[in-house]
């Protein structure tokens, strides 16, 4: 059984509906829920002008391989409605393979750990919720860790629904 960490994130429409509808194709078409943290508002990191994110992070166990788990999540964000019109750009729902296992994969159109993640508060702050041991396979530290040690500002606040 594989572990492993997405981040779901949403800044158009109905955020959290997009959020739950994720949760649950995830659930059906890649594995189960283990945990979930709660729910995070944020602005846009690198970009102005959108509309403020909702971000969640599951951890889930699965049977698939990182290949198969990437392929599923691009599914679900099309079957939830997203368009891919812009790097960055605003969108339905967005869903980001942060961790699979300890595993090291660094190709075009797949990058497991996560690239950004250590440098992005709006992801480590819910993953530290639910993972605060877990270690970075790449740079050697816990989640903890990178959250004491990430530069970035932004200002990061649980939802309130």
């Amino acid at each position: 059984m594989n572990i492993v960490f997405l981040q779901l994130g949403s800044n158009m429409g109905e955020r959290e509906n997009f959020l739950q509808n994720a949760i649950v194709l995830i659930t059906e078409e890649i594995g189960t829920t283990q945990k979930e943290s709660k729910i995070y508002e944020s602005v846009p990191w690198g970009v102005e002008n959108q509309n403020n994110y909702l971000n969640q992070i599951l951890e889930i166990t699965t049977d698939l391989s990182a290949d198969e788990v990437l392929e599923k999540v691009l599914q679900i964000e099309d079957k939830i409605g997203r368009i891919r019109n812009e790097k960055w750009g605003e969108r339905i729902i967005d869903i980001d393979i942060l961790f699979y296992n300890d595993l090291v994969v660094e190709r075009k159109g797949i990058c497991i750990p996560h690239i950004h993640l250590h440098k992005r508060q709006f992801v480590l702050i819910p993953l530290n919720e639910i993972a605060t041991d877990f270690m970075h396979p790449k740079y050697n530290k816990t989640i903890g860790e990178l959250l004491k040690e990430c530069k970035d500002t932004q200002k990061v606040e649980e939802y309130a629904i």
